[in-house]
């Protein structure tokens, strides 16, 4: 009866991970080649052995997806948030569907439905599921970032970047673990620290562990993009948590101490500002910052506003359905000779080129969405659903990790977030709707 009830969704994030590992471990990699490696012609092959773990995850990923909607609509359960359910499914339509039924290259692929079934499974978790799940991608991650750590002695060259130089700890591998690249390990484990936050370990020395193995992972990856944000992410986290007790404590008249320190520190912090604008000669420091490689590459965005040229230029060409779900694909990089761009490194320019306009308002409905939910859920959540949605929208800055192709890297944190939500929605849905027993069908 248990197993009826809670199904096997808490088994799809940790397979997914699984077949991340699996990808690397199989790859034979040289981290340090990546982009030597990418200016090759097609795409990297793929053993037998990660072939068959390939289709034997797609099955699970499904069957435990199909087994969820299945079970939620026999027993009459409650749809936790309707609106979401729908804006999902639009999103998927417009950038998934529609592109490749009517782009300028069509392309159809039976995986394109694997996010659609993964995605609505996860709509339907409620509050007595996520526990579950959550602490279930939590120590997957954990896994992952320690099979990481534990190989460096044994095949560092599959693990750390050793070419690395434009970081700011010179002669410092980039630690990329078993994810498919430094980046990626940096996003999974700022994604596991918030987690162990808002799910930690029943041992305290397991949580301490953790702690340290994460920001050691995080620190080693060496993306600076990913250290702020992870500050962002946790601030708005203890800002949910703590900061109604914080603000009751420094506007007390009986404990005036705390707002002066605050307020000090605000003027420190502003005098600092205006010091540095004043004395620091901003403009000769910025020329003298721009004439190095490090701060051409900031102006440039590291050489992504050629990418999003090409990607306005195929826009222009497609501008309502775009250029289809195969951009950016080895043939394609090969055409624009640019063997680096597997994306376009932006969320918005990447849906733009690849859906079109129509594309692009799915997005931004859908992004909104999302946006308005996590700040009403965030107190529910314990800041998890706000410090989530910080993470995936900084990561659209510089990634795509809202593409609904595949169950690749990408899809991990997006996936996170509906599944918070949705546990939200469901405990507000079921107070709400308790008395009623026409709205939905039976309560659960």
């Amino acid at each position: 009866m248990t197993k009826s009830h809670h199904g096997f969704l808490h088994w799809v994030m940790p397979a997914m991970l699984g077949m991340v590992a699996l990808s690397a471990l199989m790859s034979g990699r040289d981290l340090s080649q990546t982009f030597i490696e990418l200016m090759s012609a097609g795409e990297p092959a793929r053993g037998p052995v990660v072939v068959w773990a390939q289709r034997l995850v797609s099955i699970l990923l499904v069957a435990a997806a199909a087994e969820r909607v299945i079970n939620h609509v026999a027993q009459h359960r409650h749809l936790p948030s309707p609106t979401l359910a729908i804006v999902f499914i639009l999103y998927w339509v417009g950038t998934v569907a529609a592109p490749a039924l009517f782009g300028s290259h069509p392309m159809l692929s039976h995986e394109y439905l694997y996010t659609l079934v993964i995605g609505v499974a996860a709509l339907l978790v409620t509050s007595s599921e996520v526990d579950r799940i959550l602490s279930a991608a939590r120590t997957a991650l954990f896994t992952f970032i320690l099979a990481g750590i534990f190989l460096i002695p044994v095949m560092p060259t599959m693990v750390l970047d050793q070419s690395y130089a434009q970081g700011l700890m010179p002669g410092v591998p980039r630690f990329g673990g078993l994810a498919p690249h430094a980046v990626g390990m940096a996003m999974f484990a700022q994604v596991f620290l918030l987690l162990l936050w808002a799910r930690p370990f029943q041992r305290n020395w397991l949580n301490v562990l953790a702690w340290v193995m994460g920001l050691a992972a995080l620190f080693l990856a060496q993306s600076k993009t990913a250290w702020i944000a992870f500050l962002l992410c946790a601030l708005c986290m203890a800002l949910v948590r703590h900061g109604s007790r914080m603000w009751r404590r420094m506007s007390d008249p009986r404990n005036g101490a705390m707002g002066i320190f605050a307020l000090l520190i605000a003027l420190i912090a502003m005098a600092a500002l205006l010091g540095w604008i004043v004395v620091g000669d901003v403009d000769a420091q910025w020329s003298n910052f721009a004439d190095t490689a490090q701060g051409a590459q900031l102006i440039s965005m590291t050489g992504r506003d050629q990418i999003w040229a090409i990607a306005i230029e195929e826009w222009r060409a497609s501008p309502y359905f775009g250029y289809g779900l195969g951009l950016w694909e080895a043939d394609f990089r090969a055409a624009i000779a640019m063997p680096n761009a597997t994306s376009a490194h932006n969320q918005f320019m990447d849906t733009l080129a690849r859906a079109g306009s129509v594309g692009a308002v799915a997005l931004v409905v859908y992004s909104l969405v999302l946006l308005v939910m996590s700040l009403r859920y965030a107190k529910a959540s314990g800041g998890l659903s706000l410090a989530l949605f910080v993470a995936l929208a900084l990561r659209s800055i510089s990634e795509v990790p809202m593409l609904l192709q595949g169950y690749g890297t990408e899809l991990f944190l997006h996936l996170l977030l509906l599944v918070t939500l949705a546990a939200a929605a469901s405990a507000h849905a079921h107070v709400q709707f308790a008395r009623s027993p026409y709205a939905w069908g039976a309560t659960s």
